[in-house]
């Protein structure tokens, strides 16, 4: 009689409130005989064992478990939650403008989320508002080209998402419908289990979970599991478990709530856990409590990561200039042409643009080295022949950068070479290119424009800040080492 009371008194208190109408399922309110051996079993894996204990087995969450973080996330959610651009249009309770609300909040969502992947928040709100600008629907993105996508990505990396966003609008576009659940959306290339249950559950409210890695640490946390969350039979644990805790009402708004709450909250390093809505059921946390050598943040457990590659470079920015004297060509620089290479169509960095580069076979490749390298690629590729139809204006080694993508550890050694061509730069045009390599060249003015990546970015403002610090009219020396090439 007490606990239907509390359960009555828990209702009306939550009804109260500021939150809407959850129109809950509550499951029964009293544990069956199967709950209640898996209460006991828990109770002995952390009872006397020492600090060292945590539950190896991965439980179902209880019924009684799924009531409460059912409601009390759903509640800390929506008045909490940030305010965001792609939640503008979420209100499922109006469902404004049928099919082709539905619609626009689905192209939203996935957009969103593809951004979100390996970037911080902050940084995805402008490109996410700029994006939507220019490519309100997915018909809109539909027909746009490679080139522009990868302009209005510029700066956010990982630039395959990009490419997968593209193929899957144009895919969508010619199916003539988007996708509404799961199932059809994972034939889209590009979207995955976490992106089609986001979609299928925020847009069109398929009871479905979501798991990523705010998710995994947040049930980590409940349930103190202990296993590998790398492991595929770990995975798929985490996904069982955030699929017995999807809100059947309002399945879109709870899996933003748990994926809000390891985002804000239950974070890697410093969990705000007197500020968690569900700190009661947080199993980790009471071991915590009853010994001090376990923390909150020993969970989920660290993987070693992959021991990154480490690559080197060496990279020429090429200024094609139409001033034939090496000691007035700076007054003429505005007139001048780079040239990038297209990278090819799979790989790192797939069909993105870049200045001329070559790999290099280990860290410790002297100057003249790294220079021949780079001539018998330009010569390969350009066939420029400086002694026959130009002449050299400027070499200078500018200097190092080093890049860190996902696994790889990229040391670039950037050189500035000035060239004088017979006919300019479009006499390169005139010269038959066996490796079919695309290259085009780009003035002083658009580049500043164009989406570059950021190492790129990096490379062409590392140029900029050496015109600026050194005289830049060849010395004697300059002169003289020019003369020899």
């Amino acid at each position: 009689m007490l606990l239907l009371l509390q359960a009555s008194s828990f209702n009306l208190n939550f009804l109260a409130g500021k939150s809407p109408n959850l129109n809950l399922n509550f499951p029964a309110l009293f544990p069956s005989p199967m709950e209640k051996k898996q209460e006991k079993k828990r109770a002995r894996s952390t009872k006397g064992v020492g600090c060292k204990s945590t539950v190896e087995d991965i439980e179902d969450f209880s019924s009684q478990e799924v009531v409460k973080i059912r409601a009390s996330l759903l509640r800390w959610y929506y008045e909490n939650q940030r305010v965001l651009p792609w939640r503008i249009n979420q209100d499922e309770e109006k469902e404004e403008g049928g099919e082709d609300g539905r619609e626009a909040r689905a192209y939203g969502v996935w957009v969103s989320e593809v951004m979100l992947q390996q970037t911080r928040v902050l940084t995805v709100i402008d490109y996410y508002n700029r994006w939507m600008e220019k490519w309100p629907t997915v018909r809109h993105l539909a027909e746009a080209s490679q080139e522009e996508v990868n302009e209005m990505w510029a700066g956010l990396g990982y630039y395959r998402r990009a490419r997968f966003l593209l193929e899957g609008a144009k895919s969508i576009a010619e199916g003539g419908e988007f996708p509404t659940t799961v199932s059809s959306l994972r034939k889209v290339r590009g979207i995955g289990d976490y992106t089609a249950g986001a979609i299928a559950s925020i847009a069109f409210k398929e009871v479905v979970p979501v798991v990523d890695g705010n998710v995994i640490r947040v049930i980590s946390r409940l349930k103190a599991i202990s296993a590998n969350p790398k492991e595929s039979t770990t995975v798929k644990s985490f996904w069982k478990l955030a699929g017995q805790l999807v809100d059947p009402s309002r399945p879109g708004d709870f899996n933003q709530a748990l994926m809000e709450l390891g985002a804000t909250v239950c974070t890697p390093l410093s969990p705000s856990c007197s500020a968690c809505p569900i700190s009661d059921q947080c199993h980790a946390m009471s071991i915590s409590r009853n010994c001090q050598t376990v923390q909150v943040t020993d969970f989920p457990m660290k993987v070693a990561k992959t021991k990154q590659r480490h690559d080197f470079a060496a990279v020429c920015v090429i200024e094609i200039t139409d001033c034939k004297d090496p000691e007035f060509w700076k007054a003429h620089s505005e007139n001048t042409a780079f040239l990038l290479v297209k990278r090819p169509d799979e790989g790192l960095l797939a069909g993105l643009w870049e200045f001329p580069s070559v790999v290099l076979d280990g860290e410790r490749v002297d100057a003249t080295t790294r220079r021949k390298a780079m001539d018998q690629y330009l010569k390969k590729l350009f066939k420029i022949d400086i002694r026959k139809n130009g002449s050299l204006i400027l070499r200078e080694d500018v200097g190092e950068y080093v890049h860190i993508f996902t696994h790889i550890k990229l040391r670039m050694y950037v050189e500035l070479l000035v060239l004088y061509l017979k006919g300019g730069v479009n006499s390169l045009y005139d010269k038959e290119n066996e490796n079919s390599i695309a290259w085009k060249h780009i003035d002083r003015k658009s580049i500043q424009g164009t989406g570059l990546t950021s190492g790129v970015r990096k490379v062409y403002n590392m140029i900029q800040s050496f015109k600026q610090q050194e005289p830049m009219n060849p010395t004697r020396a300059t002169r003289k080492k020019a003369s020899k090439h």
